[in-house]
């Protein structure tokens, strides 16, 4: 009981001294625990309620849903980038060390209230699985695009929790632009096999979320080889996600399209080699009918030359 006792009074000391205050009264910015029982409910609902309820039914057609869905989420990427921008990405910002600013200046404010938005958005990427699953896709539903989407928000809480600016944010900016990519990919992908034809760059947008990756580890960990007013425990946390996730994504693309690609290319190596042997074949037999046809002309040649 002393351990747990200890344990809870650490807990409150972390959240209730150490925490950025002006946001401790924000909507779900009080505790971890609703937005953890968010994320495990949405597992839940994506690997098992959904399939289950979806198992003996018909896919939905959400065409209009969708098309509207990601035109919303290219909309809100695009403002959530711009207001990165405003933050000072950019223009004010340092590249190599940018503390955080914990003043209530507007500026500052304007840069938390981005910082929470951005953690919305990690609420409303869920839809992504949902229509997944609505429309029995449940190959899309891959453990890459769970663990991604899953434990997102929770990531970012801490982030705004603690660290709602500064160096921490890069990140955000540069998700928001890749995001503005993938779902202006996903909106003309929606509006029909007229535009699909024209989607050849899909395979890049995956390239990107790896080069993003990069950068993002790059600029976090490079804060372990100078001096920054900068928690060091954030600069573990946002460097190892993106470890994490490049790893993850690495992994699909090889999955994806290496391996795809590889598969096409012995497929089409069988069938270029099927006509060569379907013409040995029928050389073989046309050689065999030629013969066995001249003998039999030959036996009955002889045989007319012996009745003479």
């Amino acid at each position: 009981m002393e351990t747990i006792n200890r344990l809870i009074d650490g807990y409150h000391d972390i959240m209730d001294n150490h925490s950025d205050p002006r946001v401790k009264d924000w909507f779900l910015m009080s505790s971890p625990l609703p937005t953890l029982s968010i994320c495990l409910t949405y597992v839940f609902i994506v690997k098992f309620l959904g399939p289950k309820l979806m198992q003996n039914r018909k896919p939905f057609d959400l065409q209009n849903v969708l098309i509207w869905y990601n035109l919303f989420q290219v909309i809100f990427s695009c403002w959530l980038f711009y207001e990165s921008i405003i933050s000072g990405w950019f223009t004010t910002y340092s590249f190599r060390c940018q503390p955080v600013d914990y003043s209530r200046s507007p500026q500052a404010m304007r840069t938390v209230a981005g910082c929470w938005w951005y953690y919305f958005s990690k609420f409303t990427e869920f839809f992504d699985t949902f229509f997944f699953v609505m429309r029995k896709k449940f190959d899309h539903v891959s453990k890459l695009h769970v663990i991604h989407h899953g434990i997102m928000p929770l990531s970012v809480w801490f982030g705004v929790k603690f660290t709602p600016g500064g160096h921490s944010t890069f990140f955000g900016m540069l998700n928001t632009f890749v995001h503005i990519v993938m779902y202006s990919y996903y909106l003309l992908a929606a509006l029909g096999p007229k535009v699909q034809k024209f989607l050849w760059w899909k395979k890049y947008i995956t390239v990107l979320q790896m080069v993003q990756f990069v950068l993002v580890f790059v600029h976090a960990f490079q804060l372990l080889f100078i001096e920054c007013d900068y928690p060091r425990a954030f600069v573990w946390w946002i460097g190892m996600h993106a470890v994490l996730f490049y790893y993850l994504f690495s992994d699909f693309y090889k999955q994806a399209y290496k391996k795809k690609a590889t598969k096409v290319k012995v497929s089409n190596n069988n069938d270029s080699a099927k006509p060569d042997a379907a013409l040995s074949q029928k050389n073989t037999l046309l050689n065999g009918f030629h013969s066995s046809t001249l003998n039999d002309v030959r036996q009955r040649m002889a045989g007319a030359v012996a009745s003479q």
